[in-house]
């Protein structure tokens, strides 16, 4: 039996989806284990683009299960819209299970969402307006009942959850925000024919991933999102709704901790974030733009440009202590390329103290004064380099400098796109 979580060590986007995939082909199970359609996995098969926000990166190794567990929340319309998108470029899902439990993502819940963040103002938070906040917020709050996933194929039981819930949300809908109620019934057609075709995908998530563990299989734990956008670890409140850090895997899936063998971190070469929040190391100047120009820096699930900046040691350091990471994957090497030196933060200074981690209070953060080093760059394509000891010696110092402030070996080292372009350690 091998059990391996997969997690973001900075604010998501760093490639999951990539390396989930690379390890898919060996692996039994690939367990999603929290978030929903706000996350963006990019996976590239032989230079085709594959963008999945719900479906777990394994279901493109149709030799591996993959599961949704009950710490996700599922947009019926988006998991639709995706099997039907795999499906027709050849690829059946018939590899894919949903756990009864995970929580499901209504229509009123994207509504409420949006009509929140325009009510905020200058003061929002730069959600994905995909519904995934007030999904979990019902998921806490317990009543009235949330729909969860097996509710999809009971028609009663789904119009019944519906009309229960939208006497409550049509009260904030109405008096809070000025606008008209939503109809039960129109929620209900709107969603029911979906819910018809993914119901089927339904099953007992934990006994699934309990009987893989009796059954000594390979599995792979696949996060969303990243560590500092982790509801208690992130930069609160600009953060998501689940918890993406590597012990979210244990939570709603059936894992107990001691089973876990691997924790590969994942760490962009560079750092970004998509919407609100600090980030010590952003450069808004032509730095920034080339790192967004030549990795791409588009969210996959809003398509918003990310905010760019230099390697944060610090936060590599700290997301590594709070995973227990095991070992790096180190994920878009090939964008600093061109650069002649490579800015990389070492420390953070607040009031003339040096830290090497970073402070949990939000208002400390804001306050700190990133403390670099200046890196020689190697100004050389990395693309079909196969194995470390081939990379330039500037690229390999670079590398053992993240190892460094990590304090964790690297195992991957993503040079380009597509499944290929890897070099494994």
């Amino acid at each position: 039996m091998s059990v391996t979580v997969v997690v973001g060590g900075q604010w998501g986007d760093e490639g999951k989806g990539k390396i989930t995939d690379i390890l898919a082909a060996d692996t039994d199970l690939v367990v999603r284990y929290q978030g929903g359609s706000n996350a963006g996995h990019t996976v590239i098969v032989q230079a085709e683009e594959f963008k999945l926000h719900l479906i777990p990166s394994g279901i493109l190794r149709e030799d591996c299960m993959c599961l949704m567990g009950g710490g996700t929340v599922i947009d019926p319309l988006v998991l639709a819209e995706e099997i039907g998108n795999l499906q027709a470029r050849g690829y059946s899902c018939d590899n894919l299970r949903v756990s009864y439990t995970a929580h499901v993502v209504m229509p009123y819940h994207k509504h409420i969402e949006k009509l929140a963040e325009q009510a905020r103002g200058r003061d929002s938070i730069g959600t994905t307006l995909r519904g995934i906040g007030p999904a979990y917020t019902d998921k806490t709050r317990r009543m009235p009942r949330p729909v969860r996933f097996r509710d999809l194929s009971d028609a009663s039981q789904l119009r019944k959850l519906i009309e229960d819930q939208l006497t409550e949300k049509n009260i904030i809908v109405q008096h809070k925000y000025g606008q008209p109620p939503l109809s039960a019934e129109q929620v209900f057609e709107e969603i029911w024919p979906v819910a018809q075709k993914v119901s089927s995908y339904a099953v007992d998530g934990q006994r699934l991933v309990q009987d893989a563990l009796r059954g000594e299989r390979r599995i792979v734990f696949e996060g969303a999102q990243g560590t500092f956008l982790d509801l208690d670890c992130g930069t609160y409140p600009f953060v998501t709704s689940s918890h993406p850090v590597a012990a979210g895997a244990c939570l709603g899936t059936g894992l107990g901790p001691t089973a876990i063998d691997e924790v590969i971190m994942i760490c962009k070469a560079y750092t970004t974030r998509v919407g609100a929040g600090v980030l010590p190391t952003e450069d808004e100047g032509e730095g920034g733009q080339l790192l967004r120009d030549r990795g791409q820096e588009y969210g996959t699930t809003t398509g918003r440009p990310r905010r760019c900046g230099w390697l944060d040691g610090v936060v590599v350091r700290t997301a590594a202590m709070l995973n227990g990471a095991t070992c790096l994957a180190i994920t878009k090497l090939d964008v600093l390329d061109e650069l002649a030196t490579i800015p990389v933060c070492i420390g953070y200074e607040i009031d003339g103290v040096m830290l090497d981690t970073m402070p949990s209070w939000p208002d400390d953060l804001e306050k700190v004064r990133p403390v670099y080093e200046e890196l020689p760059g190697w100004q050389q394509p990395l693309g079909q380099i196969t194995a470390r000891e081939e990379l330039p010696a500037a690229a390999q110092a670079y590398v053992e400098r993240i190892e460094e402030l990590a304090a964790v070996p690297a195992k991957l080292i993503s040079v380009g796109p597509s499944r290929e372009q890897t070099i494994h350690i």
